[in-house]
């Protein structure tokens, strides 16, 4: 039986031999593999989020959208301004507040280690000190208000302060900078400030509300200087010493989520030359005094008011300078910045030193930021013990000893005062 044969037929085109046909076939196989490898592939945009949207990937791209804005600024004036116009909720610092253990939690959110005592020896005048000058002008501005000026009526418990204290201290830190102009000519081309307002807002946080902002707060007295006072450690000193950790929200302080303008104010505008920090003298209200606390069973707070009042106001008055200086969260500090502060009730005086090393403290800043923020402090002592007539008794020359010392403090000469850009 024969077997089935299938033929398979190859067209070879017209006029081509069947070997020509074979060559063209595979010649236009080749030439359409090639044509396929070198056609470039389509490129599309990349995908974005939305910047309306309310995704995290969204928010993000606002941020970094933000950020770059502000890094193209070509002013302090104009980086300022990007920085203070986004508008939200946010937590308001009270630098005077009567919260239990308010020191730690300000730690927390300042990235502030605190070590007991100051951190050098007091500057050396270059002439003897004349103690006895001294004395008599602080003795003086005590009388003033308590027995020279004879007021028709006690001022209300209240109002002591502002009626009383505020206006000695004002002659005091007068007095004492007039006499100690010779020893230090920085004093003299200083700026004095009297209840001028320091505003500060910062980022701390991974909060939708990640802000911080102090309230506003007056201090008594401040000193402004045209150049920097010199560090007390170096910028990248390692402190052994670890930052309070508070796991709660800071409305448990309390603090409470407010819309507040964000403002960062150090005293004058960026044009004034006088645009470093030397000393601040804060006032202590009198629902913070001594006695009352005592009466509260609270001795354990004295001296925490007076903490929590120098790292709130030190730090925000510090980092208010370092923004002047065209430094931010995302573009650090590359030199410290120093202030010195005085917290008073009107007798009992404690002084603080504070250093600024880092103002990363956003949660994508401060991921691999080994610095930390110091403040120095001394407990508070009294300036006098009572005042009987015209005559101040005990009184302490250690505490006076202490003012003059911080007010000796000056810039040095070798480092260079240049506006960072």
């Amino acid at each position: 039986m024969a077997a089935a044969r299938c033929w398979k037929l190859v067209s070879r085109g017209r006029g081509l031999s069947l070997h020509t046909a074979a060559e063209a076939a595979s010649t236009a196989t080749e030439s359409t593999s090639t044509d396929v490898a070198t056609t470039p592939v389509a490129r599309y945009p990349p995908i974005v989020a939305s910047l309306t949207a309310k995704s995290k990937a969204a928010r993000l791209r606002r941020v970094e959208r933000w950020q770059a804005t502000v890094h193209a600024a070509q002013s302090v004036d104009e980086k300022l301004r990007i920085l203070t116009k986004m508008q939200f909720m946010k937590y308001m610092v009270y630098p005077q507040t009567f919260a239990l253990n308010a020191d730690r939690w300000y730690q927390g959110f300042t990235k502030t280690v605190y070590l007991s005592g100051l951190p050098s020896p007091p500057v050396e005048p270059e002439a003897p000190l004349d103690l006895g000058a001294l004395r008599d002008a602080a003795c003086d501005s005590l009388l003033q208000e308590h027995f020279y000026l004879r007021r028709r009526r006690r001022a209300p418990l209240r109002e002591e302060p502002e009626t009383v204290v505020s206006p000695f201290l004002d002659q005091l830190v007068v007095a004492l900078m007039g006499l100690l102009s010779p020893q230090n000519p920085v004093l003299a081309s200083a700026s004095v400030d009297f209840k001028r307002p320091v505003h500060f807002y910062w980022l701390r946080g991974e909060e939708i509300i990640p802000g911080g902002h102090r309230k506003y707060d007056k201090p008594n007295n401040q000193i402004r200087i045209p150049k920097q006072l010199p560090e007390f450690v170096p910028l990248d000193y390692s402190v052994p010493v670890e930052i309070p950790v508070m796991k709660c929200k800071p409305d448990k302080l309390p603090l409470f989520k407010r819309q507040y303008e964000n403002s960062i104010f150090i005293g004058s505008k960026t044009a004034d030359p006088c645009c470093y920090g030397h000393t601040q003298f804060h006032l202590l209200p009198d629902k913070l005094k001594r006695e009352k606390l005592l009466k509260q069973n609270r001795a354990d707070q004295i001296e925490v008011v007076f903490r929590a009042n120098a790292i709130a106001s030190l730090f925000a008055w510090t980092g208010a300078q370092a923004m002047y200086q065209g430094f931010w969260s995302e573009a650090d500090v590359t030199r410290p910045f120093v202030s010195q502060g005085v917290i008073t009730d009107g007798k009992y005086f404690s002084f603080f030193c504070y250093q600024l090393n880092t103002l990363a403290l956003t949660a994508q800043a401060d991921q691999n930021n080994p610095r930390k923020n110091v403040c120095w402090g001394t407990q508070s002592k009294p300036l006098y013990e009572t005042i009987e007539g015209n005559n101040v008794k005990g009184f302490n020359d250690d505490v006076l000893l202490q003012m003059v010392h911080f007010l000796l403090n000056k810039p040095r000469e070798d480092r260079p005062q240049v506006l960072e850009s």
